[in-house]
């Protein structure tokens, strides 16, 4: 990856249904696809042409100043993008076939934000390709709570420009293309899980996470199971259903559940 070495991230994410870890190996964002921008400082090399060699610090215009080229706008293009740009300039009247390698010397400063449920939210101040793990894991990683869905914010060509990222599957099933690259003024909002909550006959009464696809025996399951004395047939469900009470008798244990759920395993007397 243009002279990085391979980076191996372990994030850790507490599970919200105890003290399991989920660990993460996450492989950096290809520099070749970071957009250079004001700040970053570069060095440029000309084969056989020492006296092109340039390191400069690109201006708050996205210019730098190169030998026989003069002014170089650069903002906003890849390092292949500035690398080809560059070789066509000098081709045209000034060598032939010129070979231009571009490498990144420092990265510019860049501030994204992260809210929702993690540990340490607000400002964070980034440099160089950074994804989302690697923020996330910079921001303290995520609240317990955390839900199945993220939402990037993202000023592009002067609109608003809003990305969502399934967490569950970017944690859960490693489907990395969900880990989105981050730039330079990005919000980053991470969700708030829905809770349900298990009690009566099971061996770890508490709230438990619960998602779309979260069924009566899942919980009872993240809730450690029933004990010896639960009437498994007469499990039943307190929900409410616009705005009152409603009690579902003997449900199926396959049944799906909704946030705030109460399942209740009552005692068997037989």
């Amino acid at each position: 990856m243009h002279g990085r070495s391979t980076l191996l991230l372990n994030l850790l994410l507490s599970l919200s249904f105890g003290i399991s870890l989920l660990i993460v190996t996450v492989h950096p964002s290809n520099a070749a696809e970071y957009l250079l921008g004001p700040g970053d400082v570069i060095r440029i090399t000309v084969y056989d042409n020492d006296d092109l060699r340039t390191e400069a610090r690109i201006g708050a215009e996205g210019v730098i100043i190169m030998p026989l080229l003069g002014p170089v706008n650069l903002s906003g293009m890849t390092v292949d993008h500035a690398s080809d740009h560059i070789r066509a300039l000098l081709a045209d009247g000034y060598i032939i076939n010129p070979q231009v390698n571009i490498f990144i010397q420092e990265f510019r400063s860049k501030k994204a934000v992260i809210l929702g449920s993690i540990n340490r939210p607000g400002l964070i101040e980034i440099r160089g390709p950074v994804t989302l793990l690697e923020l996330i894991s910079q921001a303290g990683g995520l609240k317990d709570d955390f839900g199945e869905k993220a939402t990037i914010k993202r000023l592009e060509n002067g609109k608003d420009h809003v990305i969502q990222v399934d967490l569950k599957s970017l944690i859960e099933g490693g489907v990395m293309r969900e880990n989105i690259d981050i730039r330079d003024g990005d919000t980053i909002y991470v969700g708030k899980a829905g809770m349900c909550y298990v009690t009566g006959e099971v061996e770890s009464p508490n709230a438990y996470k619960c998602s779309d696809q979260m069924t009566v025996l899942k919980l009872i399951t993240l809730a450690g199971g029933f004990t010896g004395k639960a009437s498994k047939s007469k499990v039943r469900i307190v929900r409410m259903v616009d705005g009152a009470e409603t009690v579902l008798e003997n449900v199926s244990l396959d049944m799906t559940v909704r946030p705030d759920d109460v399942i209740v395993v009552p005692e068997s007397f037989f």
